[in-house]
């Protein structure tokens, strides 16, 4: 492939009660921006994720970007929507955009505000992701959708909680070293596994720290074609950049199984002629601990209903064979719904440039991401490597 990330921005994910969608936005713009050394001007499209949903009453919001800066005017610009994978579908979109050789330089855009929202309509908002007919009366949420797949992996390959439990401290324990996290406190395995007041069961087996946290925060990338990258102060490459959507209604496929994760998976390995060995970290899409877990399956770590087996044997853990979500995941960074795909190639492009920090990964030369939107219905696989 022939496209690179060669700037990015993060805000921190969290509860920015005195920010907007706009303010969001605008900040990592510019920063994305100056990160790479251009201008505005030098920018040939950009894309905006933003799931909204009800989340934000400006629903219209492409433009928002050039607020930014005015020499934005004018050129194209489009707000990008695939439900919790919508930050992916915003940067594939992007790297099309230069494939087709229609852009040289992309700005891509992700951002949410959830947490000015009441909480009984940031549930109903995440709904709008599962298919109404089949799950819109389903308690919880969202989170009740995944305890239901949840109670379905526990009927059939037994409980699987201390797994669920290891998998969420793990997260939280990686999220410490992570600026941008949401939550930069290890719970630690004994909390997580325990119901308590503080963490009650939320709906079927998953209790609160199963649950990804509600977020708002904002990411961007620039991208560019690999021979503008050349000239650039940094780019990390795209090897492969993969997306397989699957049917919306859970009733129609084996839900236990995400074959739509592994669809994706496969063919990114294939275009990019890499194995799962080859993989320095990764960064997997844990709205749910359930999701991380039959993730592990569908990646093609472990066999099919041996998912604990991966978080209990440290094969994910920063110094196993291969560590997964070394953020902290959206689990202890946060999930703002459309800056969750951003995140995942910014943080990611870090590792790979040397430039992550407490949380970089030892000598990290190829980074996976598997970003999902609804119950395994988009399915995005990028895999990065440095271009210099």
């Amino acid at each position: 492939m022939g496209e690179c990330i060669v700037g990015w921005a993060h805000s921190t994910f969290g509860k920015h009660q005195d920010a907007s969608v706009e303010s969001l936005i605008v900040d990592v713009a510019e920063r994305a921006l100056a990160d790479a050394g251009i201008e505005a001007g030098d920018v040939d499209e950009v894309l905006l994720g933003h799931f909204n949903a009800g989340f934000s009453a400006q629903d219209f919001t492409a433009s928002l970007v050039y607020q930014a800066d005015p020499a934005f005017r004018f050129k194209p610009a489009t707000r990008v929507e695939n439900a919790c994978a919508t930050g992916s579908a915003a940067v594939h979109q992007g790297l099309k955009a230069i494939r087709a050789k229609s852009a040289r330089i992309v700005l891509v855009v992700g951002v949410e505000q959830m947490t000015t929202t009441p909480g009984p309509e940031i549930g109903k908002n995440l709904l709008k992701a599962s298919y109404l007919p089949e799950d819109g009366d389903i308690p919880g949420g969202f989170a009740g959708v995944f305890g239901v797949i949840a109670g379905k992996y526990f009927q059939q390959y037994g409980d699987k909680s201390d797994a669920l439990a290891r998998i969420a401290a793990k997260n939280h324990r990686n999220g410490v070293a992570n600026p941008y996290a949401q939550m930069r406190k290890d719970l630690g395995y004994d909390f997580c596994r325990t119901e308590s007041d503080k963490n009650p069961f939320v709906a079927g087996p998953l209790k609160r720290t199963d649950c990804s946290l509600v977020s708002d925060g904002a990411a961007a990338i620039v991208l560019a074609d690999t021979t503008t990258a050349l000239g650039m102060q940094k780019a990390v490459a795209f090897r492969a950049a993969e997306h397989a959507q699957d049917f919306l209604p859970m009733s129609k496929r084996d839900i236990l199984k995400f074959e739509g994760c592994t669809e994706a998976w496969n063919r990114a390995r294939a275009a990019s002629g890499t194995t799962l060995d080859d993989l320095s970290f990764v960064e997997t899409h844990d709205c749910f601990t359930i999701a991380e877990l039959i993730e592990y399956e569908a990646m093609g770590l472990v066999p099919e209903g041996e998912g604990a087996r991966a978080i209990e044997e440290g094969l994910t853990e920063m110094d196993g064979r291969l560590p997964v979500n070394p953020s902290g995941g959206l689990k202890a960074k946060g999930h703002p719904i459309g800056a969750t795909g951003v995140s995942m190639h910014a943080i990611t492009a870090m590792q790979l440039a040397g430039e992550a920090g407490d949380m970089q990964v030892k000598n990290a030369e190829l980074g996976g991401i598997f970003n999902m939107g609804g119950a395994a219905v988009a399915n995005y696989v990028s895999i990065l490597q440095p271009l210099k």
